[in-house]
């Protein structure tokens, strides 16, 4: 049985193709946040917390987008398995209107309304006055942000992602090297703190979207150049179809989003020494989850691809596999975290300007995230590598909305407010009541196999042929 699902070559060749290059991505692009966290650090606690808070707002448009490219990704990786570069290409230019419209808000809201943003997660003067400064500037940085994740998910989707992955790089070394100038005033460039370190995030976001799209239309890549009336060319069967597909994958992670802000928005209220602390287990938690996302990325593609072109059987295969790997990686790289965590956070104040109450949240709250992260990644690869590239973006919805908005929100608020328990028990409550229920719901869904969805006429008829096959077997 494990030599069936493990022994085969193929399978390890064409997943470590496309996670080892998204994965060094992700890796680069996580670096780039931890070179921003550890050069605000030096400025102290407040700066910490303010750009940590900014964030935030990025944060929740990220996951709108997010939202958008997974629900484009559907149509991407099965349109790609079935040989459909007109689709591919009028999926692209749907999800650009719907992302650019909401960056376009984002970044209006942001720039015009920065205190009634910061505002909603801390009234500290100090740290407001500094949350502001940073904002206003980022801002400019999210239609950059909406092409750099639309860009990769369609590359991504068509298997072409070492791109991607050599354009973080240099990305991540211009951010640190613009980081360093213009925050700390180095090699020539003025001295501008925490303005220094957005606009820095301003430049090295654009740059990455720029130098693809130039790589791209030298090599005369026809989807990112079509033609205005092919790129907009879909009909109202296919509008209709997108937004069927896509709107709950947009809807659960705008929401989702929302209920992570809503997370930061109690932390911030219990003092902001405690949004410092979980700033910084952010950092090392996306630099872990770099492992992760190239292998989820990988089975989106891989199990997408074969639905699209009607490899019913080999898809449902594959994902098992992917349902096994993520949550042993998870343990290993929790494991690492256990053990290495006291000297992770301590470059965090080589200065000595970070409290001793930030340093001990955040070593506790690490060791939380540690112990918990195998769990933690069960919803992940079902949700966003298997039932949303098999075609199902309804049921993902339904889980993370419950177990965030019914039982985890309310339970963490409670735990903050009424029970007024430490900073690292909320913290807790807020990873526990949710992943350990949404885990099992999504391990019974999975096993159904009514995640398959297709949207291409080839995996259509083959999943009829498959569940003819299944019910005689089921007869038998």
């Amino acid at each position: 049985m494990l030599h069936n699902l493990f022994g085969d070559k193929t399978f390890w060749k064409s997943m470590l193709t496309l996670a080892i290059p998204i994965a060094i991505q992700n890796l680069l692009t996580s670096s780039f946040t931890l070179v921003d966290t550890l050069m605000i650090s030096q400025l102290g606690d407040v700066s910490l917390a303010a750009v940590g808070i900014a964030a935030q707002w990025s944060w929740l448009l990220n996951m709108v987008i997010f939202g958008i490219c997974s629900g484009a990704a559907v149509f991407f990786s099965q349109y790609h398995g079935d040989g459909n570069r007109k689709g591919i290409i009028h999926t692209y230019g749907i999800a650009l209107i719907f992302g650019m419209m909401f960056a376009v808000l984002f970044m209006a809201i942001g720039f015009f309304a920065p205190h009634l943003v910061i505002g909603a997660f801390n009234r500290n003067p100090a740290v407001l006055n500094e949350g502001v400064s940073y904002l206003k500037i980022a801002v400019f940085s999210y239609p950059a942000i909406l092409m750099n994740l639309l860009i990769n998910n369609v590359l991504r989707s068509t298997e072409r992602v070492k791109l991607p992955m050599f354009v973080a790089f240099f990305t991540t070394i211009l951010n640190a090297f613009l980081d360093y100038g213009l925050i700390f005033g180095a090699f020539g460039l003025p001295k501008l703190g925490i303005e220094g370190a957005a606009i820095a995030t301003v430049i090295s976001a654009w740059s990455g979207p720029l130098i693809i799209l130039i790589i791209c239309a030298i090599k005369k890549d026809d989807i990112f150049f079509a033609p205005i009336v092919e790129l907009l060319g879909f009909d109202k069967a296919f509008s209709i179809l997108f937004i069927k597909r896509a709107f709950p994958v947009i809807l659960n992670e705008t929401l989702w989003g929302l209920g992570t802000v809503v997370y930061t928005v109690i932390f911030s209220n219990m003092g902001y020494e405690y949004t410092a602390a979980v700033s910084i287990l952010r950092t090392f938690e996306n630099i872990a989850l770099s492992f992760f996302i190239g292998m989820i990325n990988a089975s989106s593609v891989i199990v997408g691809r074969d639905i699209g072109c009607g490899e019913i059987k080999e898809a449902t295969k594959n994902s098992v596999r992917y349902m096994i790997i993520v949550p042993l990686t998870g343990l290993i790289v929790g494991l690492f975290v256990v053990i290495f965590r006291d000297p992770l956070i301590s470059i965090f104040n080589t200065s000595e300007n970070i409290s001793r109450i930030t340093l001990e949240s955040a070593r506790h709250i690490m060791l939380i995230y540690a112990l918990e992260l195998a769990f933690r990644n069960v919803p992940y690869i079902a949700i966003v590598g298997i039932f949303r590239s098999g075609g199902d973006t309804k049921k993902g919805m339904k889980y993370d909305l419950i177990t965030l908005w019914l039982i985890s929100v309310p339970i963490t608020t409670i735990a903050a407010f009424v029970f007024k328990l430490p900073f690292p028990v909320v913290f807790a409550c807020s990873y526990m009541c949710e992943d350990y229920i949404k885990a099992f719901l999504c391990i019974r869904y999975f096993k159904s196999n009514k995640w398959i969805k297709p949207v291409t006429d080839t995996g259509q008829k083959a999943l009829e042929e498959f569940l003819k096959d299944k019910k005689l077997l089921a007869n038998k």
